[in-house]
């Protein structure tokens, strides 16, 4: 075990005021159905959120994971059929649940290096009407989740650290060894969400990000709002939206390096032209970037722009998971964009009213895709408001609120 009992009971109890935070539109009640899905090694925290769940009154589903090696014999061996299989009852399931919680664990982050990106691609587009079902409950009130990192040796390997430092990285950022991390969770989340109400409210109509290595802007877009932690991810102190992908111009380079579906890449840069990344390449894994930006139409359009300020995070070693990465505090914070799907909930009209017209007409993008994409440099965050004139909103890795 890489945590104390103490500190376990601790991380069940934030993952499920996350869950229970990120039902926005509406409450759980007894005996709701939760997924709980895991890793195998996470299974100390499983077995703690398992019983917590149980004390509330949940209906709790449990699932483990498979481990790495059957999804590379999958992707090598599955016809073009078993790639886009989907198992008889899945639908039925996805649109009965009313929480996801989801350990993860990994024991090997690079076991599909040698699988074609294509076939990793053909089996998310096949699977893309399964998350759509929970986007749909999810803007109903109906359906909420979380995810989190349990920390395990090949995480801690990939990250350049002892096991024993990624651990205590997640504690800290995690607030495991506060006296009562709930507590502390929803006072981080009331000041973000502060900045957020305030970007919010501000006539912005273009973004754009300066650093050392990068140019990049994108346009808000029409009926938008940010929206600052939330519970869907542990940790969480980004302060994110979904802009108008027509919009996205310049080049957006990511410094952080990046494990994405069992490939590794570094060095990411994107050239945008139009909204859509017309130029593609990295210091390491360019072919597998410009295959996942193939993946479909949308895949190479944003579906996400981020600000991450570091007085909030304590994250400050890169820590080989994008839950983590994408959520760096450090020197000077992050930016980060997505590649691909959009956020629903970051329309600032009622949910819904939100169908799938209204989102294409508003610019909010649809892909199987969804590739965070980081940032840490000194950045200068310029807003372009309506009326013409700009205003700096973020600098030297904090807003100006």
């Amino acid at each position: 075990m890489f945590f104390t009992k103490v500190q376990t009971e601790k991380y069940a109890d934030v993952m499920i005021w996350a869950l229970e935070t990120a039902r926005r539109n509406g409450k759980f009640k007894p005996y709701d159905t939760v997924l709980l899905r895991s890793d195998l090694s996470a299974l100390p925290l499983a077995r703690a959120l398992y019983t917590k769940l149980l004390a509330r009154h949940y209906q709790v589903i449990m699932r483990f994971n498979a481990p790495e090696d059957f999804s590379k014999t999958f992707y090598q061996h599955a016809d073009d059929k078993q790639l886009a299989f989907i198992a008889p009852g899945e639908k039925e399931f996805q649109g009965g649940i009313n929480g996801l919680i989801s350990l993860r664990a990994p024991e090997d982050l690079t076991h599909l290096k040698q699988v074609d990106p294509a076939r990793i691609a053909k089996s998310a587009v096949a699977r893309k009407p399964l998350r759509e079902i929970l986007d749909v409950r999810e803007q109903k009130g109906l359906f909420s989740w979380t995810l989190c990192n349990y920390p395990t040796e090949e995480l801690a390997k990939r990250a350049g650290l002892s096991v024993k430092e990624y651990a205590s990285q997640v504690a800290r950022a995690c607030f495991l060894n506060e006296k009562d991390p709930v507590k502390k969770w929803q006072e981080v989340t009331r000041q973000i969400t502060e900045i957020g109400k305030w970007l919010s409210s501000l006539p912005i109509q273009t973004l754009r990000v300066e650093t050392k290595n990068m140019d990049f802007e994108v346009l808000l877009g029409e009926k938008r709002k940010f929206i600052a932690g939330g519970g869907c991810n542990v940790p969480s102190f980004e302060i994110f939206t979904s802009p108008d992908w027509r919009g996205t111009r310049g080049v957006y380079f990511a410094d952080l390096s990046s494990y994405r579906s069992g490939n590794y890449v570094k060095g990411v840069r994107l050239e945008f032209e139009k909204g859509r990344a017309v130029k593609a390449d990295a210091q390491q894994g360019a072919e597998f970037v410009r295959k996942m930006l193939a993946m479909d139409k949308g895949a190479a359009q944003i579906g996400e722009f981020s600000l991450t300020d570091r007085r909030f995070s304590k994250i400050t070693k890169f820590m080989a998971d994008i839950l983590y990465d994408e959520n760096f505090g450090g020197k000077y914070g992050n930016c980060h964009v997505a590649v691909g799907s959009s956020y629903a909930d970051t329309f600032s009209g009622a949910q819904s009213k939100l169908d799938k017209k209204t989102k294409e007409k508003l610019g909010f993008n649809d892909s199987s895709l969804h590739w965070d994409l980081i940032n840490t440099e000194n950045k200068t965050v310029t807003a372009r408001l309506k009326d013409g004139s700009s205003q700096v909103i973020y600098e030297k890795g904090q807003f100006r609120y």
